[in-house]
């Protein structure tokens, strides 16, 4: 007869989707019964999705019923809408309050494209069925409304004189460009850049959105962390590129997000191959695997590879990025990725601040799937 060691290892077998981890490991599998050839037990998580639910509680029931000796399998599902990791700050500042999802897109340093993941990934997110909103908070090089194709200065609701957010393609923005001459360099002292980013999160009329895309300013200073300390973020993304010197400034950009406990939802590597377009060769031209080698040293998830594409180049100057410019290429499909593998991991209630400041949590949830995507 089958026995509840025997039951608990079979259910190993048993993924959460588009993960790498068990329902086991996650401890979603309770009150495990084993009576004779009937196996009763209850599967408890939370989600958004209860699409992944049924298809967990299917394949829990595929699994037990397959040991020998087992007649009977009873499953019950109990599964829970999660609150966002925002809810309770939200409730008391009221800060994006009608946003669910606040993601933060950091980089150690500049130049990595970071301003470009953060446009893409708003758009592939919108192209997922959300609604998506892009808070450009690159105090120093502002460039959102260029690469959104944004036109024209932001206007003024009268009833609540609460600034409208500039929209296209489906995702409203808010940029310092929209409201800077553009060719004047902003050479503008920190409590004056503070006040501007104060504005665009609690006077700029977002509405209710699924996700905010948070483009932050690179590096790790003062800018950055009163951002992520202002606002109750979900989670962060850092973007590198695969040499070591990026790598290294990925590094401090985790410890940033660890000093203010907020989870780190994974690395995304960009420009990480080159695809020639005559012959469609794979070119490394950085070498590679830097991101996926930092995220499994830091045991954080790996995200996925952006390539090289020069569409990526045009389409970002032009104001119509990669995503809406070219759906079908490769650039545009590791974007899509990206934006699937980030709602993942919100829903699978991995992230969020349920453990408190003690985050050996994260750490060990997401070290075991820093290869699952």
């Amino acid at each position: 007869m089958a026995t509840q060691e025997d039951v608990l290892e079979a259910l190993k077998k048993v993924r959460f989707p588009g993960l790498s981890r068990d329902i086991v490991s996650f401890g979603f599998v309770h009150d495990l019964r084993v009576e004779g050839g009937s196996v009763i037990f209850t599967i408890r998580f939370q989600t958004e999705n209860p699409k992944v639910g049924e298809q967990i509680a299917h394949d829990a029931e595929e699994a037990v019923k397959a040991l020998p000796g087992v007649t009977n399998v009873h499953v019950s599902l109990d599964i829970g809408a999660r609150q966002p990791a925002a809810s309770a700050p939200a409730a008391q500042g009221g800060i994006l309050g009608d946003v669910k999802y606040k993601i933060a897109v950091a980089s150690g340093k500049g130049g990595v494209g970071k301003s470009t993941v953060s446009t893409n990934l708003a758009l592939a997110l919108r192209s997922l069925g959300y609604t998506v909103g892009l808070l450009d908070a690159d105090i120093y090089g502002p460039s959102q409304q260029m690469m959104l194709g944004i036109e024209g200065r932001p206007q003024i609701d009268e009833s609540d004189e609460k600034i409208m957010p500039m929209e296209n393609h489906g995702v409203k923005t808010m940029s310092l460009g929209l409201i800077t001459d553009p060719d004047t360099p902003v050479i503008w002292r920190g409590p004056m850049v503070m006040k501007a980013l104060d504005q665009f999160l609690t006077d700029v009329k977002w509405g209710v959105l699924d996700f905010m895309i948070i483009d932050l300013p690179p590096g790790t200073g003062d800018a950055q962390l009163t951002m992520t300390q202002k606002v109750p973020l979900t989670g962060a993304v850092i973007v590198t590129t695969p040499q070591d010197v990026a790598l290294i400034d990925a590094r401090k950009g985790l410890a940033m997000f660890r000093k203010v406990n907020v989870p780190v939802i994974g690395i995304v590597e960009n420009m990480s191959f080159y695809i020639c377009r005559h012959c469609g060769e794979r070119e490394e031209i950085f070498g590679h695997g830097g991101g996926r080698k930092t995220a499994e040293l830091l045991g954080v998830p790996f995200l996925g590879e952006v390539p090289l594409d020069p569409k990526v180049v045009v389409g970002g100057d032009s104001g119509e990025p990669i995503v809406v410019l070219d759906p079908s290429s490769a650039a545009a499909a590791s974007f899509r990725d990206l934006a699937q593998s980030i709602v993942k991991q919100i829903e699978s209630g991995m992230l969020g601040h349920t453990h408190g400041p003690d985050e050996h949590h994260h750490h060990d949830h997401d070290h075991d799937h820093a290869h699952a995507h």
